[in-house]
């Protein structure tokens, strides 16, 4: 039986993103993972014995738990959609690692049979909840740099195959550094700034090929299936406008990570990667007085991914909008779909979706407290 309070969750997947999920579930005061389930089983079963998950399994024995409901999935980019799909409907809610599916299509009907359902769909990054960003959020909202003016934002690295185990899917269809790390500066921005309105962008392959240097699939020559250095320019909804890099092709910058140019100050935004512990300070500036370095106002400083999750489940406890919802990661798949297609088609591109600035998390919460 379910902890008294405590709402049963299922992961499904359990590759090396899944340890920090189960570790941080299992702490939440209001969820518990009750059961693990990956295609391959022996995966599933370590996992289970890891983190003291009672019960290990495979994907179709999770989803016809009647006392799981929520399903955690993170499974590789390009199954979201089937898994989150099949937990739909199933009858429970789904949270997707990102991005929330590979087309605006399958998006689309997510989000809409999650309605339609009365259940939840959303997903990763929940990273703009932790420490750092919510920081960034609170001096925004209390008027410290004034109206946002403008938004710059860089990932720029040389790719993943020098060090990730099985890295051939980030140079395939759904991958590349937009759709990888893009959901991270994306979801930060929008947190930060809100919705936007209208992209442009250019892509390009500088590398037609990649060659594994890590174990274990050392030697192996990868064919680049997407674009690998992504520019794009963002018209907010209220404004302002942004500029983003994301790239593998490039072998190192001196660039900030995001900033905020506001009427009357402005804000450097550590790694939206992180919770806060390894993303860099938190610098604003005001006229006349020069960069400071501001403390974090929140909690959930160190790595807190599964905070989505625990949102979710107290969402659905207590009839409110969870935060990192399917609107929020839906706008953010469409945002980058957007940049390829204007690119593609040398053109600004309007978007057709929306969402609300997900809600600011209060201070003073407790360690792994949500409301």
């Amino acid at each position: 039986m379910a902890t008294k309070g405590k709402m049963k969750v299922g992961v499904v997947g359990c590759g090396a993103i899944s340890g920090i999920y189960l570790e941080n579930c299992q702490k939440h005061d209001n969820i518990e993972v009750a059961a693990c389930a990956d295609l391959i089983m022996d995966r599933a079963k370590a996992a289970a014995e890891k983190f003291h998950v009672p019960k290990a399994c495979t994907v179709k024995e999770l989803l016809a738990d009647p006392e799981i409901r929520i399903v955690v999935n993170l499974t590789i980019p390009k199954a979201h959609y089937e898994v989150a799909l099949a937990a739909l409907e199933a009858g429970k809610s789904a949270y997707n690692e990102k991005p929330l599916s590979l087309t605006r299509a399958e998006g689309q009907k997510l989000v809409k049979l999650a309605k339609e359902k009365d259940l939840r769909v959303g997903g990763a990054p929940d990273t703009f909840l932790g420490a750092g960003i919510q920081t960034c959020r609170k001096l925004i909202d209390d008027g410290w740099i004034g109206e946002p003016v403008a938004a710059s934002a860089f990932m720029m690295c040389h790719g993943h195959e020098s060090w990730h185990p099985d890295p051939e899917f980030y140079y395939k269809v759904g991958g590349g550094p937009m759709f990888d790390m893009g959901p991270y500066y994306l979801t930060a921005l929008v947190s930060l700034i809100g919705p936007v309105k209208r992209v442009t962008g250019c892509t390009r392959v500088t590398f037609p090929t990649r060659t594994i240097t890590s174990a274990p699939k050392f030697g192996t020559v990868v064919t680049v299936d997407t674009p690998t250095h992504v520019a794009g320019v963002m018209d907010f909804a209220n404004g302002a406008i942004g500029t983003i890099i994301t790239s593998f092709d490039v072998w190192g910058a001196n660039l900030p990570r995001i900033e905020i140019y506001g009427t009357t100050g402005c804000l450097s935004v550590p790694d939206p990667n992180t919770f806060g512990e390894w993303g860099g300070p938190i610098n604003l500036l005001r006229p006349g007085a020069g960069w400071k370095e501001v403390p974090v106002s929140h909690g959930y400083f160190k790595n807190s991914r599964g905070l989505g999750v625990a949102d979710m489940a107290a969402a659905i406890e207590k009839k409110r909008a969870h935060r990192a919802n399917g609107e929020l990661t839906y706008h953010v798949l469409d945002i980058m779909h957007a940049f390829h297609d204007a690119s593609n088609e040398g053109k600004h591109v309007a978007l057709k979706s929306t969402c609300e600035r997900p809600a600011a998390l209060p201070l003073g919460l407790a360690d792994y407290a949500i409301d």
